[in-house]
């Protein structure tokens, strides 16, 4: 398999148009994708019609009693979520180790119109880093309940993340089920995010359901058909789509069925934004991937502040409205400009939703409108608009999208109101595409002077180096990069393999303890200093009664933080090393590792405003079996470079990393 070339399955649909067609193959497919010749629409929308009721028929169809339970009603307008790393700085201050919800939710407003609701992604790729597992990962959060508490106070829904693949780390008294249950209903959760599964397993959500009889399932990619009934959401990371849209499977099967397009590595938008537009669907937003920053240009998030406002003010006629994919009263001459739409009618309402795939702007005639009767407003710009006797004029966007609401004389005074305001607010277009660059910078090695005394050292000489560097792919990359842009899709086994760079260094003459720091050691500096953590979460959690356990004195002291083991450094005249003077040290005569091996924290601390990571060496004893999702584990040369993104609230202290010092 190449992965680089997608898979039929991958590709939209194409409907057979045949008299006798068999569309039973639909039933599976992402896309239904559009016809190339306009002159076969009619056919295809009677043909996804006739698919529609054969599907029923084939899946004993319930009616979709899932989707009227009280208290999950908030999943069929959830037309945008974010999926945030739970230590991102817009959420999260390392500073005071405190979350900062208000903030975040500020940000959300102005700049991408607000979310529904958020996935607080929580232990990949840190996990498999030692022995804790997904849940441990939850629960060990200081402050956690109070911050689910807090983003509902904000309007938000919850969504926590379920890792199936998680199979080789401690494992619980209590099944998955049981385990993700308790947190649930310990944590007052509203929905589960599925990572790589499109389906729950049906022991999983009843036990879920019985803790919480609302909760929603999200499931990943191609939800099947018999699922619908149970899973109130889906999200899939890419929908090859045709040009002009096409439609979507699972949300045409069952209109309540919300579901989230996301490109995460991708920094052109447009395309998923449009199509969730026409289909009248929802947005995954995705700005920090696992530490690698791919943030929204500033065009892409105006669109989404566009889109949400409309179809918040008109969820009941997108979800409930007679839908007209690809509807015939856009004329040749903006269709063929590249301008698409959908039509929604509910009684008196009827909302247009178009798109413009072209870079340029359409302005002139956008619907052919027989009936100029009722109010019409631009429900997207805030611009006034009439019908004439030749049709609908309005300027859609290059890239872009735009939304038009017809009122009739007999619409409630409400939704009246709701479309004038709409149509008198102004939410401008934004041009401007570029990506918005935020590379991770490396922290500054501070300067250290005066005596040093950590023991014996070997001595990197000062001079210029090409060093080596190995690391596994990863979806996190190895320093600022995104490791997929503008790609198809990263399949296995491209995704985890072992890559090789060459990075030319400079470096001082600096001296490096030839061991680790040991537990003895650290206790030393705690009696002299008093040393306590801001946050003492996990803090020497192998010790017993504040001081090493009987016989460990001399293996490495774990259970400490970066900031834990930048204080001792300081205390003994020194600092970290960083990676180039690890590495190089590494290889020197004299050079040693204690036991047990641990991973060694290093200098080389990277931001980018949103994310942190840090770069470890030297491997470990410990190594997660039984999926590639893992983090490295294992012994490791010295020129293996291990990417850890950092966490907060002390997660970051384990057993399996300790660290040694420099001058």
């Amino acid at each position: 398999m190449n992965p680089l070339e997608p898979r039929p399955i991958d590709l939209p649909a194409r409907v057979d148009l045949g008299l006798r067609a068999d569309l039973s193959f639909l039933d599976d497919a992402k896309i239904l994708g559009a016809p190339d010749d306009p002159a076969d629409l009619p056919r295809w929308r009677g043909k996804l019609a006739e698919w529609l009721m054969g599907a029923y028929d084939r899946t004993g169809y319930d009616g979709g009693s899932h989707y009227t339970e009280p208290g999950r009603e908030w999943t069929q307008t959830a037309y945008s979520v974010a999926l945030v790393w739970l230590w991102d700085d817009l959420l999260y201050d390392v500073r005071t180790g405190r979350f900062t919800p208000d903030e975040f939710v500020q940000r959300a407003d102005s700049d991408f119109g607000g979310y529904d609701a958020v996935v607080l992604w929580h232990a990949y790729p840190v996990i498999g880093i030692d022995s804790r597992n997904q849940f441990d990962f939850y629960r060990d959060v200081p402050g956690l309940a109070e911050l689910v508490a807090d983003l509902h106070r904000l309007g938000l829904k919850v969504f926590f993340d379920y890792n199936p693949w998680d199979v080789g780390t401690r494992r619980a008294a209590r099944p998955d089920a049981a385990e993700f249950a308790a947190l649930v209903a310990d944590y007052d959760v509203d929905g589960v995010f599925l990572d790589t599964l499109k389906e729950g397993d049906p022991a999983f959500t009843k036990a879920l359901r019985k803790a919480n009889p609302a909760i929603a399932f999200e499931g990943e990619s191609r939800l099947p058909l018999a699922r619908i009934s149970d899973h109130a959401l889906s999200w899939a990371q890419w929908f090859a789509d045709t040009e002009a849209p096409g439609v979507l499977r699972a949300h045409l099967f069952e209109r309540r069925h919300m579901m989230h397009h996301t490109r995460r590595w991708n920094r052109d938008h447009s395309d998923e934004l449009q199509s969730a537009w026409v289909n009248g669907v929802g947005i995954l937003v995705w700005e920090s991937v696992f530490s690698a920053w791919v943030g929204w240009n500033a065009r892409d998030r105006a669109t989404l502040r566009r889109m949400v406002a409309a179809q918040r003010a008109f969820s009941p006629v997108l979800i409930n409205g007679d839908w007209i994919p690809l509807t015939p009263e856009i004329p040749d001459k903006a269709r063929t400009h590249g301008v698409y739409g959908s039509r929604f009618e509910l009684a008196d309402i009827t909302f247009w939703t178009l798109i413009n795939r072209d870079d340029e702007d359409f302005e002139g005639v956008v619907l052919r409108s027989e009936d100029q009767v009722g109010d019409w407003y631009d429900v997207t710009s805030g611009v006034p608009i009439t019908a004439d006797d030749d049709g609908v004029h309005l300027v859609v966007p290059g890239r872009g999208v735009a939304g038009i609401v017809r009122v009739g004389a007999t619409a409630g005074a409400s939704c009246r109101a709701t479309a004038r305001r709409l149509g008198t607010m102004p939410r401008p277009h934004v041009r401007e595409w570029a990506f918005p660059m935020a590379p991770a910078e490396r922290v500054a090695v501070r300067e250290v002077a005066g005596e040093a005394s950590f023991g014996p050292v070997v001595v990197v000489p000062a001079g210029e180096r090409k060093l080596v560097v190995k690391h596994r792919r990863r979806e996190t990359g190895l320093y600022d990069q995104a490791p997929y842009v503008e790609e198809w899709k990263p399949l296995p086994p491209r995704l985890h393999d072992e890559q090789s760079l060459v990075r030319e260094v400079s470096l001082a003459e600096v001296s490096v303890a030839i061991r680790e720091v040991t537990n003895a050691e650290y206790a030393e500096f705690l009696a002299a200093t008093g040393y306590r953590p801001r946050i003492p979460n996990r803090f020497l959690a192998h010790w017993v009664d504040g001081a090493p356990a009987a016989g460990t004195e001399d293996q490495p002291v774990t259970y400490v933080d970066l900031v834990d083991a930048r204080a001792y450094a300081d205390w003994r005249g020194g600092r970290l090393p960083t990676e180039d003077e690890w590495q190089v040290a590494a290889g020197l005569d004299g050079f040693t590792r204690g036991e047990p091996l641990v991973w060694n924290w290093t200098e080389s601390e990277h931001r980018d405003g949103r994310s942190r990571f840090c770069i470890l060496k030297g491997g470990s004893w410990y190594a997660a079996e039984g999926s590639d999702w893992y983090a490295d584990g294992g012994p490791k040369e010295p020129e293996v470079s291990f990417k850890l993104v950092l966490t907060g609230g002390g997660l970051d202290r384990s057993e399996t990393i300790g660290f040694r010092c420099a001058r």
